[in-house]
């Protein structure tokens, strides 16, 4: 019994060396004169903890204040350049250990029905044809289904320029970051199919880049072979 009183009466020492609080009843030991309309003060001082936790701090402040204005250590730029070259380094590594995703090495033109509509639904859904009209006869965008190409009309052409972005100040952006390699491939696929359709409102040739010639270099099949989707 004696014993339980002991633990409780220090632990009841150490949390008063912590906050410094006083006891119920003992208020009037530290009762100010001030008097708002019944409403009394209390002489009450700040906790031991939170005067300790505002020392660290300033003294925290103080030793970076001088490693980095001093000695130029913890500089946030040289963090972050550092970092970016480590997550560069690692992309770069992680491209070199999967080429299978990366690669634009020997891409094959999908001519399947399946394939074709998959790559029309995504150039529906992903706003391509915001810029280019759902027939690709082209508004902000260039026309796709004429002979002239501003990038390059043919599959590796086509799969660069959906991964990197069109002409720089133009709009358009790079979807390597949002499309895979599979959905770039679908989506060149079926851009490469309309060649030759006849859109409503066609948008006047841009570029000096022939069709059919770069596809049928690149390809090196017959351009008739490919079918555009209906």
């Amino acid at each position: 019994m004696n014993k339980n009183s002991e633990n409780i009466s220090g632990w009841k020492k150490f949390w008063k060396s912590l906050t410094k609080a006083h006891d119920l009843g003992t208020e009037e030991d530290i009762l100010l004169d001030h008097d708002y309309d019944g409403i009394k003060e209390l002489d009450n001082v700040l906790p031991p903890w939170w005067l300790y936790g505002f020392y660290i701090t300033i003294a925290a402040s103080i030793f970076y204040y001088v490693m980095i204005f001093g000695f130029d250590k913890y500089n946030q730029f040289d963090e972050f350049n550092t970092e970016m070259t480590d997550a560069k380094a690692a992309v770069e590594q992680y491209k070199a250990d999967n080429p299978q995703l990366f690669s634009t090495e020997n891409l094959e033109v999908l001519t399947s029905e399946e394939d074709l509509a998959k790559g029309k639904e995504l150039f529906t859904t992903k706003t391509c044809v915001v810029c280019h009209l759902a027939d690709l006869g082209g508004s902000v965008g260039p026309n796709l289904t004429d002979n002239q190409w501003i990038l390059g009309g043919d599959m590796k052409s086509i799969f660069n320029t959906i991964a990197k972005g069109g002409r720089p100040g133009k709009g358009m952006i790079a979807w390597e970051g949002t499309l895979s390699k599979e959905e770039r491939q679908l989506l060149s696929s079926y851009i490469i199919s309309m060649q030759g359709t006849k859109p409503a409102a066609p948008k006047a040739a841009e570029g000096d880049i022939i069709w059919p010639e770069a596809v049928v270099d690149s390809l090196n099949t017959k351009v008739d072979s490919i079918a555009p989707v209906k």
